[in-house]
């Protein structure tokens, strides 16, 4: 039975076909077909923006929920986005929309991250290097502080030097290439970390210029370097090899 989601509304012909050719990765001879993955967890109060800024012509957008009991799956809906619902957890939700939509790019969008404007022409723009297998946008804050700017700087910072991109950056894709990858990694944490490094495996990852602009709101509720601070030292785990649920039960508690 064909399990993928079907919006009359998506992938209408009118952006300029043009042709990737990357080793036989992947050739378009046809527009760009774009699925935006959006995973959430009681996110009402922010879901509207994201779905707002993923929701342009030609993109298709699904919301996978993982058991929210806030508004979000009712904000989705009233948006006009199907909603998946899937086990709890960023790997498992995510690896079931990608299952469930059609589109040659996956970007998976965290539900308190807005992208920036005209966002599909710039990843079509850098997919059209035959060496690109994806990329991911700008770190930005959409609150401005003193504290958050030096950690915004931090993020470009190791975007730059290490090509480590975080899934707050809104990570894309291309479909073959994460097929061939064997999907979303299914971890309980830290699953941005391992398709990062799959990708830089698999070909280069492109850092647009614009910013996809992420919400402040845990940074602000727990403290702004107490979390940079928890978040580094997860990198670190994971950089060793820790046992991924000892991270994410750590990080938790």
């Amino acid at each position: 039975m064909d399990r993928r989601v079907h919006r009359s509304a998506q992938f209408q012909p009118n952006e300029t076909p043009f042709r990737i050719w990357g080793g036989g990765l992947l050739g378009y001879g046809r527009p760009v077909k774009i699925s935006v993955v959006i995973p959430t967890l009681d996110e009402a109060a922010c879901i509207r923006g994201s779905l707002e800024s993923a929701m342009l012509p030609g993109v298709e957008v699904v919301v996978v929920d993982g058991g929210s009991r806030d508004g979000s799956v009712l904000r989705a809906r009233e948006a006009g986005v199907p909603v998946l619902e899937a086990e709890r957890g960023r790997s498992p939700q995510l690896a079931r929309g990608v299952e469930a939509t059609e589109g040659d790019v996956l970007l998976l969008l965290h539900a308190d991250t807005r992208l920036p404007p005209a966002w599909p022409q710039m990843v079509r723009g850098a997919l059209a290097e035959p060496d690109v297998v994806g990329g991911a946008f700008r770190f930005a804050f959409d609150t401005r502080s003193w504290a958050l700017g030096l950690l915004t700087w931090g993020a470009r910072l190791r975007g730059r030097l290490l090509r480590l991109p975080y899934g707050d950056q809104a990570l894309f894709v291309r479909r073959s290439v994460l097929e061939a990858m064997g999907g979303v990694p299914q971890v309980p944490i830290l699953e941005d970390l391992d398709l990062v490094r799959q990708m830089k495996a698999s070909g280069r990852i492109a850092l647009l210029p614009a910013s996809a602009s992420t919400s402040a709101r845990r940074y602000l509720d727990h403290g702004i370097f107490r979390t940079a601070f928890a978040h580094v030292l997860a990198a670190l785990a994971w950089r060793f090899g820790v046992d991924r649920s000892r991270i994410a039960a750590w990080l938790r508690g």
